[in-house]
């Protein structure tokens, strides 16, 4: 009887250790588009403005919903246009800069998979620019976070939760006595 409830227990044990070997995968299927360079790079410092603003991704995204904006140290919007999406880049043109400082680039778009994708870069302009600023901007830029993830471990709790209650419920059933027979 001893010799059948230990080939029980390594049964749930080795089921227990598929389990978790399989949930190890989670990570990378819950993965999203993540940013591979921007143009200015984060943290440079450029003395002059580029034509345009440009995030690049490590994959494709749609291109409904995109938003892209420059916001300057004034306070002011220095992205001309709407944005545009040719496969893993959104882009925005730019008529120049204005003010020395930190300019925020602040994204948001839909990765290939659906998911939405926001965070900002920063750059430093060094020398006073002669562009034309847009209004003030509106106060609704994209999180600060280059990882919009953590929103989804919630899934992965569920999954180790659930596992740790089968596992539990099969080492009940593995080692406790059976009942005697009537």
């Amino acid at each position: 009887m001893r010799a059948h409830r230990i080939h029980r227990f390594r049964i749930i044990v080795v089921g227990f250790v598929a389990m978790l070997a399989t949930m190890a995968g989670i990570g990378t299927a819950a993965a999203h588009s993540a940013v591979t360079a921007s143009t200015p790079e984060n943290a440079s410092q450029i003395a002059t403005a580029p034509p345009q603003a440009s995030i690049t991704f490590n994959e494709a995204l749609q291109e409904k919903f995109a938003s892209l904006t420059v916001v300057g140290p004034d306070g002011n919007l220095w992205s001309k246009g709407d944005p545009t999406v040719q496969g893993n880049t959104v882009s925005v043109p730019l008529d120049g800069l204005g003010p020395v400082g930190e300019y925020t680039i602040a994204f948001r778009v839909t990765s290939a998979d659906g998911h939405p994708v926001s965070g900002t870069r920063v750059f430093t302009l060094t020398q006073e620019g002669t562009g034309t600023p847009g209004p003030k901007a509106n106060g609704q830029s994209a999180s600060s976070s280059d990882d919009t993830s953590s929103g989804q471990n919630w899934l992965i709790w569920v999954f180790v939760g659930a596992g740790v209650v089968v596992f539990g419920g099969g080492l009940w059933l593995a080692l406790r006595k059976p009942r005697a027979k009537s």
